[in-house]
């Protein structure tokens, strides 16, 4: 579960921050001041976010670790490697199903605004 969250705010927190960067760069060069103040600052806040989930994230993997051995005391060698597999695999598919859900919603963003064009 934490896992989950992590990976879950990791790629939330990307996300916002790559946003940001695109709004910083599309701004032009009459755009006001405290716009590119504003999106700084915000852009500022989001580094230092990432930071402290990348942090986290290594705490949890270092829990991860503990409970893997733990794990492996009692499983057998096959059942420990499945664990090993699900393990792995569910930070992969849970980062898999953020960038289809994002896909999803752009392209329903998109669809919407070809419907109001036409």
């Amino acid at each position: 579960g934490d896992l989950d969250k992590v990976v879950n705010l990791l790629l939330s927190l990307s996300g916002r921050l790559a946003r940001v960067e695109t709004a910083l760069g599309s701004l032009g060069p009459h755009a006001p001041a405290e716009d590119k103040l504003a999106l700084r600052e915000k852009k500022q806040l989001l580094v230092a976010q990432l930071e402290d989930a990348k942090e986290l994230k290594e705490h949890v993997g270092r829990r991860e670790e503990a409970v893997g051995a733990m794990v492996a005391r009692y499983l057998p060698a096959e059942h420990l490697q499945d664990y090993q597999h699900f393990v792995k695999m569910k930070s992969a598919l849970i980062a898999e199903q953020r960038e289809l859900e994002e896909k999803i919603k752009l392209g329903q963003e998109q669809l919407r605004c070809l419907r109001e064009s036409l």
